[in-house]
């Protein structure tokens, strides 16, 4: 298995834990502990109210602020009006998030255009001013690699497969999602038109079609 792993871990350029089960029930207890200290710190409860959050499978302040009241309400202790004042503390707290993120866009020179580009949040404009990416056009001409990184393949047998980070690494959005960042701001720097993408993604989906088709036929024959 150890052979398996440290193969794995050369093609993807990624680190691979092999957890036993003791090491993963601290791992969980951990991060139980976390959670709840997160929800103590954001909404400002005792320890009892962000256990509960975290038993109840919220893990994100955002989970909290966003989901249907009722969710929160229906926990074993809670009523409706508990289940509100929890919601908008959660609610302000993200707010605050938010202004801090965009005083220090602001600080690192990131132009309010930036902001424009779709699918962009300002968690990602932080990210783009620490890169040094201030401008839509700084945006427009990066290739996908740049922002979700990319795996270098070992050079030699044995050698480990090294990992180039992305600027938006830690995001957790995929390429067709980075690709679609790019391209939206190439449509704002004035590079494209919006009918030129449109276009582009239609030839995409025919293309898609056609050998899906294909492949379908090709079945049927086999």
């Amino acid at each position: 298995r150890g052979q398996n792993v440290r193969l794995a871990s050369q093609l993807t350029g990624w680190d691979i834990d092999i957890l036993t089960e003791a090491e993963e029930s601290e791992r969980r207890q951990k991060e139980f502990g976390e959670r709840s200290q997160m929800f103590m710190d954001a909404l400002d409860v005792d320890e009892v109210i962000a256990q509960l959050l975290v038993t109840e499978g919220f893990a994100s302040v955002e989970e909290v602020a966003y989901v249907d009241l009722d969710e929160i309400a229906q926990i074993e202790g809670f009523d409706e009006g508990t289940a509100e004042e929890i919601q908008n503390r959660a609610r302000e707290a993200l707010e605050k998030v938010e202004a801090e993120r965009d005083q220090r866009r602001r600080e690192l020179g990131v132009a309010d255009e930036v902001a424009g580009i779709e699918g962009v949040t300002t968690a990602m404009l932080v990210a783009f001013g620490e890169a040094g990416m201030k401008s839509v056009e700084d945006v427009a001409d990066c290739a996908t690699d740049d922002l979700v990184g990319w795996t270098e393949r070992a050079k030699e047998k044995g050698s480990e497969a090294v990992r180039h980070k992305g600027v938006l690494e830690g995001f957790e959005i995929s390429r067709q999602e980075a690709e679609d960042i790019i391209m939206s701001a190439r449509v704002l720097a004035g590079w494209i038109t919006a009918e030129d993408l449109e276009a582009a993604k239609a030839a995409e989906v025919e293309a898609a079609e056609v050998e899906s088709a294909g492949d379908d036929a090709g079945a049927d024959q086999g």
